[in-house]
């Protein structure tokens, strides 16, 4: 997914090996970068460790990167690193770094992802949406209503939007007159439903299917 979505978005090579081989995560403030590696190099081959410190006072900040030589080795050190790294893709170098830690930083503190997720605030681009400019723009639940010309197969829907931490249950339903496919998420919180339906509406699953996504009126209260 992460390979498909960068791909889509016509960026220049380089900077989509970037981002596709620089992983983000969260380390314990007494580690060194040989620490770091240490740690992370049996997923692949390392070009470089950082660790993020105060710039006053030197300190770790607890956050580090691991720059990976291919994608492949990025995806396997995010998937089978102890969760408690919280590790993500990161963003690329030219993008404001800064905001992207603090999300990451801040969110990954509160409350640990269900099941074998990615903490969706990791993305700043969600993060900086404005809520009034949500509200604007359309009526949000935790509710999503998603359509496509081709039938879905349960377990494949519920694998791609469980991407997204919160997901409660898909329900994939099916129209014996035709051959399209709808299927009902619902999320444990709106910003979920909210970055899922940022991410995933418009994504081509499988390639050459658009899916439509949309909110589902939920009865709850959009303001949350």
């Amino acid at each position: 997914v992460f390979i498909a979505q960068s791909r889509a978005s016509g960026s220049h090579r380089d900077v989509e090996d970037e981002e596709l081989t620089r992983i983000f995560v969260m380390i314990p403030k007494s580690y060194t970068e040989e620490d770091l590696r240490e740690k992370f190099k049996m997923y692949g081959d390392i070009e470089y460790c950082s660790i993020i410190k105060n710039k006053t006072t030197g300190e770790s900040k607890g956050l580090g990167y691991v720059r990976y030589l291919k994608p492949s080795q990025a995806a396997l050190a995010i998937e089978e690193c102890d969760r408690s790294y919280r590790a993500i893709l990161a963003e690329p170098k030219n993008k404001s770094s800064e905001s992207f830690e603090h999300d990451y930083y801040s969110n990954n503190t509160r409350q640990e992802p269900r099941g074998n997720t990615l903490p969706f605030c990791g993305q700043p681009e969600f993060c900086s949406f404005e809520k009034s400019e949500i509200r604007i723009q359309e009526s949000v639940s935790k509710r999503l209503s998603v359509v496509s010309r081709l039938p879905f197969i349960q377990e494949q829907l519920f694998a791609l939007f469980d991407l997204v931490p919160g997901l409660e249950y898909c329900d994939v339903q099916r129209d014996p007159h035709t051959n399209s496919g709808y299927a009902v998420i619902q999320y444990s919180t709106a910003a979920s439903a909210i970055y899922a339906k940022y991410k995933l509406h418009g994504f081509e699953y499988p390639p050459g299917n658009r899916l439509t996504v949309i909110f589902l009126e939920d009865g709850s209260d959009s303001s949350e």
